[in-house]
């Protein structure tokens, strides 16, 4: 006969989410703790900030007790490959931004960050860099109004 034990229950990337909710709740919970809260009537400058940090932690809650009833699950160990690539794409977006427009660091974007996967598919990698370049310069620079440059001329 099986014992269950607490060791083999637990969906540990649940876990860890959930601990990481709750942590980043509680953090700006203790960091707004001086702003004014005020009512519903006259809110005050810590209003929206403890509501959304006690939402966070709400969900932590409750991503932490559907992890509890599911199967033990391991947290696999880290790639550095996706962090790194993915990292160095959005910021060179900035970059690229700034220097030859929206339109052009989209495009960057997308096809940096599609190297962070090791089987890459160019002709549905360039599909979606045009596709999501037009979507987005429809949608934030001429629909929204972003003060940024479309194109580099």
């Amino acid at each position: 006969m099986s014992r269950s034990t607490s060791s083999n229950r637990g969906d540990r990337p649940d876990l860890l989410t959930a601990a990481i909710y709750v942590g980043v709740g509680a953090l700006g919970l203790w960091a707004g703790r001086a702003l004014e809260f005020g009512s519903l009537a006259s809110m005050g400058p810590g209003f929206v900030p403890t509501i959304i940090c006690f939402l966070l932690i709400g969900i932590g809650v409750w991503i932490g007790a559907l992890g509890l009833r599911r199967p033990h699950v391991p947290i696999e160990p880290m790639k550095l490959r996706p962090i790194l690539v993915i990292t160095l794409a959005i910021v060179g977006f900035a970059y690229v931004a700034a220097w030859l427009g929206f339109v052009a660091a989209t495009l960057f974007l997308i096809a940096l960050s599609s190297l962070a996967e090791r089987n890459v598919r160019p002709a549905e990698t360039l599909f979606l860099a045009v596709g999501l370049s037009i979507f987005g310069a429809l949608v934030f620079v001429v629909g929204l109004g972003v003060q940024v440059k479309l194109l580099p001329f």
